[in-house]
């Protein structure tokens, strides 16, 4: 989301800066897990900055492979140019993911490598002389907000001033055993007319942190591919190790037709997108025919910059040192699942890799718009702990390299302040009932 500037005020303008009780933190540096603020009081990281910052904060390593590549090329047009840094950053990346992906495109964020996996599945069919122009996707689920993106999201609150202009999308429930064969039955009686079926794999992340299992959604894409229908896997959240393993799409028994990055890509240095797609895919717009090309591009696409703070990150991510401090969090996450069944109000406590998330259903309304997490937020803070509940969901995301007594400080004090609200629920309760 684009943050303006109010030449009178000279704040930045975010989702919720036009809210009175908007609040900002001015923040000046950061080191490993920690931010630090203009006062110099620092806070533990404990959301990754919106997800992105894989190993933390101002890493050397990533700094100093970027600092190289400023020095040697720091920009140059990708329309009929490339450069050393996209080759070898597309060569990595292939190499990690299901063989059948074999072409990258770049662009700049994770809404946008989303549309172009849309454009690229919608134009397929325009290219072959086959007419189809609905998608599938998951309800609860989320893309962007570029239009396509918001297309293809949960439709409500953030989409109401859209609504007309958003185009025709086909929703079905996360796959469960239950819901299995009525899926199936949606999918079926629309596939002749589906261009498409996109997901987040494993966990719908701003839907709530919702979690499926890669069996049952193995299941739904085994049926996709028996009926042609391309599967767009939207990776920007969970990819680069979030969900234990390399890519979500290392737990599942079928393969994508197209994958969508960014978020980590860079460790969260600065803005990268890439869509992955097949060679049957890449050969409908592989033509003499001009008017078959894929019309997209931007003018930061593949940046030199960015694609040098990619490589650098993955040099990190694939270190042994890194894959077992990802299993060590993973591992704390779930015993800490087991102490937070045993807190009162807490519902759904779970946790996949180095994600944990737990719904706090006190007396309070749920939602994205519960109260909750601007107490949450605030106290923890106040804490010098930055934690951002999704509404009624709180949930834990930390750098790689968070320290184990790092860790366990977020524990004690995400614990404390749930026992808190909870008092003080249980005192609001009492007190209503005195009044009557």
């Amino acid at each position: 989301m684009q943050p303006w500037i109010d030449r009178d005020m000279a704040v930045n303008w975010h989702p919720y800066s036009q809210m009175k009780t908007s609040q900002h933190v001015p923040i000046v540096r950061g080191n490993g897990a920690y931010l630090y603020d203009a006062n110099g009081d620092r806070y533990l990281d404990m959301i990754c900055s919106w997800w992105v910052t894989l190993h933390g904060h101002a890493h050397p390593y990533i700094a100093r492979r970027v600092y190289q590549q400023l020095q040697t090329l720091e920009q140059v047009i990708f329309a009929g140019f490339t450069h050393p840094g996209a080759i070898r950053l597309s060569e990595r990346l292939l190499g990690l993911l299901p063989e059948n992906q074999t072409k990258v495109f770049y662009t700049d964020n994770g809404s946008t490598a989303v549309e172009v996996a849309l454009k690229m599945c919608v134009q397929y069919g325009h290219n072959r002389g086959i007419k189809k122009t609905k998608i599938l996707a998951f309800k609860d689920g989320y893309h962007g907000d570029t239009f396509g993106a918001m297309s293809v999201s949960e439709r409500g609150q953030w989409t109401a001033p859209f609504s007309d202009m958003l185009f025709e999308v086909v929703f079905i429930e996360p796959p469960t055993a239950e819901n299995f064969v009525q899926n199936i039955r949606i999918l079926e009686k629309h596939a002749a007319e589906l261009a498409c079926f996109i997901y987040e794999p494993l966990v719908q992340g701003s839907g709530g942190m919702r979690m499926h299992q890669a069996g049952e959604l193995s299941r739904l894409m085994r049926r996709c591919r028996e009926l042609g229908v391309f599967m767009i896997q939207d990776e920007v959240f969970v990819g680069f190790g979030r969900t234990g393993r390399l890519f979500a799409a290392d737990y599942l028994n079928e393969s994508p037709d197209l994958m969508c990055f960014s978020k980590g890509l860079t460790g969260g240095t600065m803005p990268l997108g890439i869509t992955t797609c097949t060679e049957q895919i890449y050969a409908a717009f592989y033509h003499d025919d001009k008017m078959r090309a894929l019309f997209h591009g931007h003018s930061f696409t593949a940046s030199p910059v960015a694609c040098a703070a990619a490589l650098a990150s993955l040099d990190i991510l694939l270190t042994v040192e890194t894959q077992t401090r990802i299993q060590q969090i993973s591992d704390r996450h779930r015993d800490f699942v087991d102490v937070l069944k045993k807190i009162p109000g807490v519902e759904n406590p779970r946790s996949i890799g180095t994600l944990l998330a737990l719904d706090w259903v006190g007396q309070e309304k749920t939602g994205y718009f519960s109260p909750f997490a601007d107490w949450f937020s605030r106290e923890a803070l106040a804490r010098q702990v930055l934690l951002r509940p999704l509404g009624n969901v709180l949930y834990v995301l930390p750098p790689y390299c968070i320290t184990d007594d790092q860790l366990t400080r977020t524990y004690q004090v995400i614990l404390e302040l749930l026992k808190e609200r909870s008092r003080q629920e249980r005192r609001d309760e009492c007190d209503a009932g005195s009044v009557e």
